[in-house]
């Protein structure tokens, strides 16, 4: 039997940073699935931190988590979404994991007695991580994405990598630039100039780009096409043009378009069959649903971590935003979001009557004591009011703190992390994770991935997901303080999925004959929102929202 050649597909990105080397990856990975391919991803982040789980997300964007708990880019989550897979630590990797790794084999004497170098044994470490996320998926195609932008001095050792692993196997390694054209305002003509520089600073890393990804705020036209191919020495008709679209559902659209899945077969030598044009149907129908916009659903998100200086950052929330559009587009509805922060509703209650005018609100993830009364204000108004509510992990711990505070009457209720003297923590530190917190261990150390939950009969949740057990994705270091779950539950409050030995409280609801939706889970169900496949417990929620003013 002859032996599976996997072949690997370098991208990069030039000029700018957020160019949309992710959604590339993402985008070229479905497309060649679609022509049979076994494809999975990597993404490679240039931080020095060992995983992205103590980044900020205001700076960074989510954290995105695997089913075996590691905390990563949220790269990783377009990644699954699009390709729809479950990855592994494996296929994440960072500066500081690199090193910590080479460090770790060298304390162990794994490299016998060799001086252990920058070059090759950096390098070195990150192909053994290519390579063994291929084996584990099986690849016909590893899809690798390499953070930051063609230049930095941060990326230079993975782009290294990326030239001994060609070097090696000249035609099972592609690489892939994903560049910028800008069009200033005042100059009314686009820019090749630094798309030029990018490719000729590529090459100063000892890498051709095979195919050049040409991103700009219109369509590449022929003269510009031509002038890149002639000072880039790549062929005209590998230079994809990929201008801004609405949806970024709609790129491996103009990617297949653009036969971009027929020429990296071609430059791999790889014998793919033709589209599976079912499987693409289904793509084509799901991206149409972004552009309708008869109906609509109206929904306040209500957080902590939007605002970046004059700007908002939604990416902190990247997952709940797209669960929310699968589940809308099911239903035929288009999402209309609008970023609220928790902290208006804290300085300005009078603020919470504007949140009648919304379908359905969700209190997301988030740490700290900013803006906590706000949520809780917002969360009371919600309840009361018969607003659909959605709280995600830190949503449910809010809005078992509200029902607390303002049913049960514990009036100082509060969570350990915002107020550890309360005499009434509804909401307290998970016993796993109070000697963590004393040796001030932080990183990875939360309750995180896969965990299973046992659903309630007669439930909202259990009847949204049609089954008795699950299992869902967590990030946490709090939860539901077992003590009060009894008089919590007397009052009306519904523990609907609990873990196994029921010690843990992973749902909580109203009855449906109290509140039309009115439900938290401690887990984050948003990891697990796929295009094709929305979440269930987000379409309930959709469904409430638009059933709120029947």
């Amino acid at each position: 039997m002859q032996k599976k050649e996997t072949k690997y597909i370098f991208v990069v990105g030039g000029v700018i940073s957020g160019v949309g080397k992710g959604i590339t990856s993402s985008s070229l990975g479905l497309i060649l699935k679609n022509r049979g391919l076994k494809v999975t991803s990597i993404k490679i982040d240039p931080y020095i931190n060992v995983d992205a789980g103590t980044m900020n997300p205001i700076e960074h964007g989510e954290v995105f988590v695997l089913k075996d708990g590691n905390e990563t880019d949220q790269d990783m989550g377009n990644y699954e979404r699009f390709l729809e897979i479950n990855l592994t630590r494996i296929n994440y990797m960072t500066t500081g994991l690199v090193y910590k790794s080479v460090i770790e084999k060298e304390r162990n004497l794994e490299y016998k007695g060799k001086c252990v170098q920058v070059v090759p044994h950096i390098p070195l470490e990150v192909i053994r991580r290519i390579k063994e996320a291929g084996k584990n998926a099986d690849a016909d195609v590893v899809m690798i994405e390499i953070g930051g932008t063609v230049g930095e001095y941060e990326n230079i050792l993975f782009l290294e990598a990326a030239r001994m692993m060609k070097l090696e196997a000249p035609k099972d390694v592609a690489f892939i630039i994903v560049s910028y054209l800008p069009t200033p305002q005042n100059v009314g003509e686009m820019k090749t100039k630094p798309t030029q520089h990018a490719v000729r600073t590529l090459n100063a890393s000892g890498i051709q780009p095979d195919i050049l990804i040409a991103r700009a705020n219109v369509g590449l036209d022929k003269l510009r096409k031509e002038k890149i191919a002639l000072f880039c020495n790549i062929l005209a008709d590998r230079i994809i043009s990929a201008p801004d679209v609405s949806s970024i559902y709609d790129i491996p659209i103009n990617f297949e378009k653009e036969k971009l899945s027929e020429k990296i077969c071609d430059i791999l030598d790889i014998d793919s069959k033709k589209v599976d044009m079912k499987a693409w149907k289904k793509w084509e129908a799901f991206a149409k649903h972004a552009h309708n916009g008869k109906e609509v659903v109206k929904i306040a998100m209500i957080g902590k971590y939007f605002e970046t200086g004059d700007f908002v950052l939604s990416d902190s929330y990247l997952s709940v935003i797209e669960a929310i559009k699968y589940s809308s587009y099911a239903q035929n509805r288009k999402p209309i979001l609008t970023w609220l922060n928790s902290s208006d509703f804290e300085k300005n209650p009078a603020k919470l009557k504007e949140l009648k005018k919304y379908d359905g609100i969700i209190v997301p993830g988030g740490f700290g004591s900013r803006g906590v009364e706000g949520n809780l204000n917002a969360i009371k108004f919600a309840r009361e009011n018969k607003i659909p509510y959605f709280g995600l992990c830190y949503g449910m711990q809010m809005m078992v703190i509200e029902y607390a505070r303002n049913v049960l009457g514990l009036k100082d209720a509060n969570t350990k992390e915002v107020n550890p003297n309360s005499k009434n923590l509804v909401i307290d530190i998970m016993e796993s994770q109070k000697e963590i917190l004393k040796n001030n261990s932080y990183g990875g150390s939360m309750r995180l991935g896969e965990y299973k939950a046992i659903l309630r009969d007669g439930t909202i949740a259990k009847s949204a997901y049609e089954t008795k057990e699950v299992l869902e994705r967590h990030r946490h270091r709090y939860e539901v303080n077992p003590a009060f779950v009894a008089d919590l539950e007397a009052k009306g409050l519904v523990f609907s999925g609990r873990s196994p030995d029921g010690h843990l409280m992973e749902i909580a609801e109203l009855p449906k004959n109290k509140h039309p939706f009115f439900l938290g889970t401690q887990f984050h169900p948003e990891f697990l929102a796929r295009p094709l496949d929305p979440h269930p417990l987000f379409t309930a929620f959709i469904k409430a929202c638009i059933n709120k003013n029947k």
